[in-house]
């Protein structure tokens, strides 16, 4: 019999594979490392930067021949923080330190990272890895050391897994992934993600278990591992790949295909991205019509500086094109302005250290203030919005004052385009995230001034049921079920509606099927979620009726239970 571990599934499918262990340790390769003289040991440090950016920029190339954007989009990321004048600058400044130059270039990637793991926001804690990874790239490089040659179909498992690891193994080569660390949102996750790679995360120290080389079986939807499986394990889960396959093909005969019900009621299912990559994958690989949230704090992450109305606007444009082209221009690209706070310090902004982040100096409370910051990334957006439909989001507001002054600001950005004679569109929408009870109490008068609404769930849950959604002593708390929460989310719905405006979902809650029956029969126009979701949404939406959803809404409303209200609803399914 196997040795059974168990995480969080977070990538469905079943994967047989032998273990490849990634994270290989450099300790030993640092100790035997022999450096020259301080000059030598400088030139080599700028010499590798070149070297492996060319190497990055090879592969990058590599991957959009093949049509790998997602990979490339990646990869486009790390060459960039290899590039990053201000990191050659502290490489240089660590020579003062130390007198090795593999020393001196993990030093500098460790310290980044470090500022990256103190956020509490996941997705950008997730690109500590990142840093690391491309810190450790440069110093391989340093150390003479080649990637492993890979035979057969692996498992690639570790504590944490560089992206470059599963970007670089092709799609015939890796069959699932594991990871130690609880993240869902590392790069090695979205890759996984991109190209529908089983994956279980949060298995702690039962990676511990798990040698180079073992036979594993991979349960990407229970987070069941088996190690050392017998014949007999084996033989059964050949039966839950049969179906696995069979599954896949209905999703991808799905991909094309309207999110529309039984009697023609239709939703639009849109992606969350934080690159133009994402955008790419969700449209082409999962049937997504359009971005219902660019997280643009990502365009601000791992830079020295702020960066340029230019640098963003390239982005923002990548993006809004990318909707534009699948969907003859109809699909729209909604970009959040920056969402940095407490919670996501940057070196280049002095927020200081605050009891309750979430509560605190952030989004665009920061904005309104730093007109240097916020100035252009709005001409970027609008700048963008020439090229496809794209529309301007602002996170965390809580009254008619901060989105009427924000809007000034936007007013503004149009004004010095037009002076610079730089095109931009006049008809960039402009809404708010409902993350905040405030903004969802306040939806009638909101709804009069916004072009849109989208709904924060994540935010909403965690503000309007004081649970912290991080927090595993009280996470049986956090739901999106709960009768308070529905009521708000009701309530925002219906006052846009009530304007003639629209509203989405970007929060977990619009990954659910069975939240979408009820969001649906509430009068929402789409749902934002990660990419690989929209499939399951999809069919559960198609097999229904809108009639039968009103049904299924009126009775929930009547339950006073968030715990039997998901209960309920999961036996619909």
């Amino acid at each position: 019999m196997a040795e059974i571990i168990k995480g969080k599934g977070v990538i469905e499918g079943i994967a047989v594979g032998s273990i490849l262990l990634a994270g290989q340790n450099l300790d030993s390769f640092i100790v035997a490392y022999k450096p020259g003289k301080l000059a030598v040991e400088k030139k080599k440090a700028a010499d590798a930067l070149v070297a492996v950016a060319a190497t990055l920029e090879k592969s990058i190339e590599d991957f959009k021949a093949q049509e790998l954007n997602e990979q490339a989009g990646i990869l486009e990321a790390h060459r960039l923080l290899v590039v990053d004048p201000g990191v050659s600058a502290k490489i240089e400044e660590e020579f003062e330190k130390v007198a090795s130059a593999p020393v001196a270039v993990l030093n500098v990637y460790e310290e980044n990272a470090k500022i990256f793991e103190a956020m509490d926001d996941e997705y950008f804690r997730g690109r500590a890895v990142d840093m690391r990874d491309v810190g450790k790239r440069i110093a391989k490089y340093l150390l003479g050391i080649k990637e492993p040659e890979i035979a057969g179909k692996v498992i690639v498992a570790g504590k944490e897994i560089e992206p470059s690891v599963i970007a670089g193994l092709p799609t015939d080569k890796i069959a699932g992934v594991i990871l130690g660390a609880g993240s869902t949102t590392a790069h090695a996750v979205i890759i996984a993600k991109t190209r529908a790679i089983p994956t279980v995360v949060g298995v702690g120290d039962g990676i511990d278990q798990i040698a180079d080389g073992d036979p594993v079986i991979l349960d990407g939807k229970t987070g069941e591992i088996l190690i050392r499986p017998s014949d007999e394990e084996r033989a059964a889960y050949d039966v839950k790949i049969k179906k696995q396959e069979e599954l896949k093909a209905h999703y991808a005969e799905l991909k094309d295909k309207p999110a529309i019900t039984l009697d023609g009621k239709e939703v639009e299912l849109v992606a969350n991205i934080g690159s133009p990559a994402d955008a790419d994958a969700a449209v082409k690989n999962f049937g997504a019509t359009g971005v219902g949230l660019f997280r643009s704090e990502f365009v601000f992450m791992g830079k020295t500086d702020v960066p340029k109305e230019e640098d963003q606007f390239k982005e923002y444009k990548a993006a809004v094109e990318k909707c534009a082209e699948v969907t003859h221009g109809e699909g729209l690209c909604v970009i959040r302005t920056m969402d940095i706070g407490g919670d996501k310090p940057l070196p280049y902004i002095q927020v200081g250290v605050e009891e309750n982040p979430f509560l605190g100096y952030r989004a665009i409370r920061i904005s309104l203030q730093r007109k240097d910051l916020f100035l252009p990334q709005l001409k970027a957006i609008l700048r963008a919005g020439v090229y496809g439909k794209a529309a301007i989001m602002f996170p965390m507001v809580i009254n008619v004052q901060e989105f009427l002054a924000a809007k000034e600001f936007v007013e503004m950005a149009k004004q010095e385009l037009a002076q610079e004679g730089q095109k931009y569109s006049d008809s960039v929408q402009v809404g708010i995230m409902v993350e905040t009870p405030a903004a969802a109490v306040m939806a009638p008068v909101l709804a009069k001034y916004v072009d849109f609404f989208s709904i924060g769930t994540n935010d909403l849950v965690q503000y309007t049921l004081a649970v912290d959604r991080g927090n595993a002593q009280i996470s049986y708390l956090y739901n999106h079920f709960n009768p308070a929460v529905l009521r708000l989310i009701k309530r925002t719905i219906e006052s846009a509606n009530k304007e003639g405006k629209w509203a989405g979902m970007c929060g977990e809650m619009a990954s659910d099927p069975n939240a979408a029956i009820i969001l649906m029969a509430m009068g929402i126009k789409e749902l934002s979620m990660s990419a690989p979701s929209i499939p399951r949404v999809k069919e559960r939406i198609r097999n229904t009726t809108f009639a039968k959803a009103k049904e299924i809404l009126d009775k929930v409303m009547e339950m006073e239970d968030g715990d039997k209200i998901r209960d309920y609803l999961a036996t619909l399914a």
